[in-house]
């Protein structure tokens, strides 16, 4: 038999039997399809994350108070308790590091934000002024806290909170109520969304010593210090640690980790579970092959006399085992197509539900799946092909 006419003949074998032909092709799209869209969903949290980090800023230095014992980050340890308190002035000795740009200390805790009987819980981000410019964070409205007024009771806020309380009002100027203290707004943020569990067009940003008076406490929830080149970021890093210690009597009672080492652990994390849920949903591509092998056999049972025929008529054993080969390989391939095509429809549903995911398939993911789909249905279209092949043709014809 020419190519072309096993072709034609493994198509028309396939037409023949369309309920069959949907279920095997159903099964194989299924498995391609989860495979595309789990994969998707696990990636998508990795970009995610990793851009989540990229708009902290660049060269940058995160210092935690209290100690990681296991030498590396654990996102368990991001608050923790600590003997001494890590405080502003910790961060303002870690500005004169030499290898340090800019440092910013951060105070974080939640209050109600009340103005001309309007109120809405917010919250608030004690800070100084660098922390604008280390967190490549743009203004709307107004100016940001003032260096010469480190007292000052004046507010940054979000953009949501000025829609919000003030609406078509200029908030520039307004004096809000924050808990039991009153704050002047001077300056609004620009629109920027949701950032690492934190909105920042829902923040109220005031000085660091004003909300730790509002909090009554004098530590930090973390200090992020930025080196002045990436080339120096480890330099910053030791510098940092050498003056905190320095300052805590020589005890090593805060986590210093960098930008990088917090990306490389997530993106690892993240991208072991991208492989993980991948070979969870290519189970069901084997489950689909096993699916192609019984009802390909059945299919050897049910044309037993037409396969008598082709062999009376000359049809070497060959050609008989690449027909039913070829029909294997034509339903894998429909089959993997589709679940192609609604992987792609499944993740685009993702990014549509969830615009802060993007949930887009690797590349290696999606190649994995249509090649194990054509794979496992040849594989499993042997055993049927090669079976086909021994059958006698005399028999064969005794059961047309």
């Amino acid at each position: 038999m020419k190519p072309s006419d096993t072709l034609r003949f493994a198509s028309r074998a396939a037409a023949g039997y369309p309920l069959r032909t949907f279920l095997m092709v159903l099964a194989m799209s299924i498995g391609v399809a989860a495979v595309v869209v789990l994969t998707a969903l696990g990636d998508g949290a990795r970009r995610y994350v990793v851009n989540e980090f990229a708009s902290l800023g660049t060269n940058l230095v995160i210092v935690l108070p209290g100690r990681s014992e296991t030498g590396g980050f654990n996102p368990a340890n991001a608050i923790t308790s600590t003997p001494r308190d890590l405080t502003a002035d910790d961060a303002q000795a870690i500005t004169r590091a030499p290898a340090v740009l800019r440092s910013a200390p951060i105070t974080i805790g939640t209050s109600e934000a009340v103005w001309s009987g309007r109120l809405r819980d917010v919250t608030i981000v004690g800070t100084t002024p660098d922390y604008l410019r280390l967190r490549r964070m743009d203004l709307a409205q107004g100016r940001f806290l003032p260096a010469d007024e480190p007292n000052a009771a004046v507010a940054v806020i979000g953009a949501k909170i000025q829609a919000e309380l003030f609406g078509a009002e200029a908030a520039i100027g307004k004096v809000l109520r924050i808990g039991d203290r009153r704050v002047r707004v001077i300056g609004v943020l620009a629109q920027s969304g949701q950032g690492l569990g934190m909105n920042a067009d829902e923040v109220v940003i005031l000085p660091v010593a004003v909300a730790q008076a509002m909090f009554d406490t004098n530590t930090l929830f973390r200090i992020l210090v930025e080196a002045k080149g990436r080339a120096l970021l480890e330099q910053a890093k030791a510098q940092t640690l050498e003056i905190v210690k320095a300052r805590h009597d020589g005890e090593e009672d805060v986590t210093v980790i960098t930008q990088d080492a917090v990306l490389e652990t997530f993106d690892r994390i993240l991208g072991t579970l991208t492989y993980g849920v991948a070979g969870i949903a290519a189970i069901s591509l084997a489950v689909a092959g096993i699916l192609v092998m019984n009802v390909m056999l059945v299919a050897v049972t049910q044309r037993t006399g037409e396969i008598g025929l082709l062999k009376a008529l000359g049809a070497e054993d060959n050609a008989i085992r690449n027909a039913f080969l070829t029909e294997a390989a034509l339903l894998s391939a429909t089959g993997a197509v589709a679940g192609y095509l609604l992987g792609q429809g499944g993740a685009f549903a993702l990014r549509t539900a969830l615009p802060v995911l993007p949930a887009y398939p690797p590349d290696w993911a999606v190649i994995a799946a249509l090649a194990t789909a054509l794979v496992t249905g040849l594989l499993f279209g042997v055993m049927p092909a090669r079976r086909a092949a021994r059958l006698d043709a005399v028999q064969a014809l005794a059961k047309r």
